[in-house]
């Protein structure tokens, strides 16, 4: 098995249907999780986002899905306003935890076997994150759910997502976001501007091209994971990626 996935990594974009992936990581933004709405989490969009997830583990692939929380509250946000970064942050962690549990709920209605693991230690609601534990959850064929980011303040959960992917050994960290990928310049401002299907660690440094913060991209840059940003609301892109189509933009 593990020779025939290395094959299918050598071609890319070729049998489709069958996973160029045994493990993946998924950063998946509070964002994602609104909808058409300005706040919380719309029952249609989880239950969406929950269908995809699915048919990614139909297809026998390990993922692990950080959970953002931008939808109920934002720590960097608040603490421009006055209240202490820590416990902005703090505060930001807990709403990681909410999208978490509904996002279990959505996909364990839909028959994925889920775990969240949490950085706080929340013990009646979720397990705590144990890295061990998390492998093994992934090696029996559970999605696995990581919020409250990495525990600690200032780091966000871009940070987090990276961190994770590389604890469980994921060989890409696909961030499902609401852009169609990187561009050379901002779409909504230049009408001009050209989607990048591929560039370096180095190169986002340096553009600052705000896809992920500085931190995550060097921390993905000195471990060599590389990242993938696309659209997650157009239906099947996270499983179309997976089984080798190339679609937004792979950073490596």
């Amino acid at each position: 098995m593990a020779e025939q996935l290395q094959s299918l990594k050598a071609v890319p974009g070729v049998l489709v249907g069958k996973p160029r992936y045994k493990r993946v990581a998924v950063k998946l933004s509070g964002e994602a999780l609104m909808g058409e709405q300005s706040f919380g989490i719309s029952p249609d969009m989880i239950k969406f986002v929950a269908g995809e997830i699915r048919s990614v583990v139909e297809l026998g692939v390990e993922i692990g899905i950080i959970m953002g929380g931008g939808n109920i509250f934002r720590g960097i946000a608040a603490s421009s306003y006055g209240m202490d970064r820590t416990s902005a942050d703090h505060m930001g962690m807990l709403a990681t935890v909410i999208n978490s549990l509904a996002l279990q709920d959505a996909l364990e209605k839909q028959g994925v076997e889920t775990r969240v693991q949490t950085a706080i230690s929340m013990h009646e609601v979720a397990e705590p994150y144990i890295m061990r534990r998390a492998n093994r959850h992934l090696e029996r064929g559970r999605a696995v759910i990581f919020g409250a980011g990495t525990g600690n303040p200032y780091f966000t959960t871009d940070t987090a997502a990276v961190l994770r992917a590389q604890e469980i050994h994921a060989e890409i960290l696909i961030k499902a976001t609401k852009v169609d990928g990187l561009y050379d310049a901002d779409p909504v401002k230049n009408k001009n501007a050209k989607l990048l299907n591929r560039v370096g660690y180095m190169e986002v440094l340096e553009k600052q091209l705000r896809v992920m913060d500085m931190t995550a991209i060097s921390l993905a840059m000195d471990n060599k994971l590389p990242l993938t940003v696309f659209k997650l609301k157009t239906k099947g892109n996270i499983k179309r990626f997976v089984c080798g189509e190339e679609i937004g933009t792979l950073i490596d």
